[in-house]
Parts: C-alpha cells; sequence; structure tokens
C-alpha cells in the first residue's frame, strides 16, 4: 500500500504535527512500509492452531491461585486493645452520633 504525500499531510494535521516539505517523502515511505507489514500480519491464519507462545516450559505456565494466611507471631486479639469476633472494636466519632 503506498501513502501519498497529500495523506501524510492530512496525518500530519490530524495529529497537530509540523511537518517540513523535505521530510514528506520520508515519512511517505516509512508509513507505506508500516501499512505493507500490517498487511502481512493480517494475512497470517488466525484458526486457532498456532500455539501461543509463553517463554519457559509449559508445566510452570500458571501457578494455582490459593489464598493462605500469614504466619502471625500472635493473633491481632493479643495487642489490641478491643478485639470482639474478629474486627478491632474502635470508639465512635462525636460527629457521626
Amino acid at each position: 500500500m503506498s501513502v501519498s504525500r497529500d495523506e501524510v499531510l492530512r496525518i500530519a494535521q490530524l495529529a497537530e504535527l509540523d511537518v517540513d516539505e523535505e521530510t514528506l517523502p520520508t515519512l511517505a515511505d516509512q508509513m507505506s512500509r508500516i501499512l505493507d507489514y500490517a498487511a502481512q500480519l493480517s494475512a497470517v491464519p488466525a484458526n486457532g492452531t498456532v500455539k501461543v507462545f509463553v517463554p519457559g516450559p509449559d508445566a510452570i505456565r500458571f501457578r494455582a491461585d490459593q489464598v493462605t494466611p500469614s504466619g502471625l507471631a500472635f493473633g491481632p486479639e493479643e495487642f489490641a486493645p478491643a478485639f470482639k469476633e474478629g474486627f478491632f472494636v474502635v470508639p465512635k466519632l462525636g460527629q457521626f452520633e
């Protein structure tokens, strides 16, 4: 696919970029090459037969998502001034009464 000089100017205008006249051919060529590469990528069949690449062996691909409690030296009820039914008890604030 070929990008014209006018298309480069339009893209530059949309991106609010100032492009010099002498860089227009270079930008047009680079944009054309990018679009050609994207066209090559879209031509690759994506029917699910190609396995997704994940670095490393498949055995360590995913880990089990398990929640484990942290090992505390002693429970919070031992250092909390007021602890009731698994919750910290705090005094009420006067403004919320």
